[in-house]
């Protein structure tokens, strides 16, 4: 029999379920006065521009992207980009998650085209080959709820004629990115910066401006989807001119992340962490026969949301470890996807602590003899 664990794992600093901040936080005066005023005083756009160039900095992102912040979180910003370019060329899809596939409906569903679908199952990748760089292609960077993500930029066409759309919400800040090889990608804060929720982050990059003003789409576009007026961009958007009311609670909140993660050795400090977490979870399954990972090769393996199986259990073996887990204060939301195959999910950016990973491995093995 195995006994109750008596060390916990610290909550992370991630807003999808009970979160803490880092010790020591607190708002400063600028960052209170800003919290009263409107996002269109002066006060109110530095603190948005100072967002921006903060999230340039701690990417590394070329002049040549732009980066706005826009409704609706990481699918308000793809859509957005959806919304926007499609039409144009002939486009690709590649789903091989929960997400992809949303991208998939919305392209023959809302936007009526006929794309090329390459699908390939929960764990697996579709064949990167077989993209045709003619066309623009939609993929997600990292699969958040399997666990899968595109190995590297390599696939990516030098010489592409369409446009690259990366769906890349919980890669941006885990991954060295090429950004030459991406046109046009989108990510929300509440991921790897473990920021709050309802607002996205829209890069674009030369060819994807371009696109913008030289292509009307010939459909409606809603307020918060325009971003060209007069056949050119509005550059506003992109100095922290929002098209709507964000949230300057928010914004502050996203700027204290962006800090800490300068603080903490930059982009390459943030990769090493979720390159640590994810290291010290596979340790834990390597360990353990009931364990193992949904996506079986490691070079497509995602180190921010690794999602692992669980030999012969089901959905409710699965909830019913998930529940005692929560109930111990020792894990929270680890369930998978409810599309995804039955199994775990275990969150691995930045802002968690590889010894709270560690931590984690006896009480998984409590819980999973406890639902025998």
């Amino acid at each position: 029999m195995i006994g109750k664990p008596t060390t916990r794992p610290l909550r992370p600093f991630f807003s999808s379920g009970p979160c803490a901040k880092p010790p020591g936080w607190s708002l400063d005066k600028l960052q209170i006065d800003s919290l009263g005023r409107s996002h269109r005083s002066k006060l109110g756009k530095g603190r948005l521009a100072h967002c921006i160039q903060l999230m340039r900095e701690l990417l590394e992102l070329p002049e040549t992207h732009r980066i706005g912040i826009v409704p609706g979180s990481d699918t308000g910003a793809f859509e957005l980009a959806m919304w926007t370019m499609l039409g144009a060329r002939p486009v690709t899809c590649l789903a091989w998650e929960s997400f992809g596939e949303g991208w998939v409906t919305d392209a023959v569903k809302q936007l009526k085209l006929e794309p090329r679908v390459l699908h390939a199952p929960y764990g697996e990748l579709p064949d990167l080959g077989e993209v045709d760089w003619s066309h623009d292609v939609l993929f997600t960077w990292n699969g958040t709820t399997s666990g899968v993500r595109v190995p590297d930029g390599e696939w990516i066409a030098a010489d592409r004629v369409g446009l690259s759309f990366a769906d890349a919400t919980s890669a941006v800040f885990a991954y060295d990115l090429p950004w030459d090889g991406i046109d046009v990608a989108t990510f929300s804060w509440q991921k790897v910066l473990g920021g709050e929720g309802a607002h996205g982050v829209l890069i674009l990059g030369p060819r994807a401006v371009e696109r913008l003003e030289s292509f009307t789409p010939d459909r409606p576009l809603p307020k918060l989807f325009r971003l060209v007026s007069g056949g050119k961009l509005n550059e506003g958007v992109f100095r922290g001119e929002t098209i709507n009311t964000p949230s300057m609670l928010a914004v502050e909140d996203a700027i204290f992340a962006l800090e800490w993660g300068q603080s903490v050795g930059g982009i390459e400090g943030l990769i090493a962490r979720s390159q640590a977490n994810a290291a010290a979870l596979d340790r834990i399954v390597t360990k353990r026969d009931w364990l193992g990972h949904l996506a079986a090769d490691p070079a497509s393996r995602s180190t921010t949301s690794v999602c692992l199986t669980l030999q012969g259990a089901d959905e409710g073996r699965i909830k019913r470890m998930a529940t005692l887990l929560e109930a111990e204060g020792a894990a929270y939301d680890i369930a998978g996807y409810r599309d995804a195959p039955p199994g775990l999910r275990i969150w691995c950016g930045a802002t968690v602590d590889a010894a709270d990973v560690v931590t984690l491995g006896p009480w998984l093995d409590w819980a999973w003899e406890q639902t025998a």
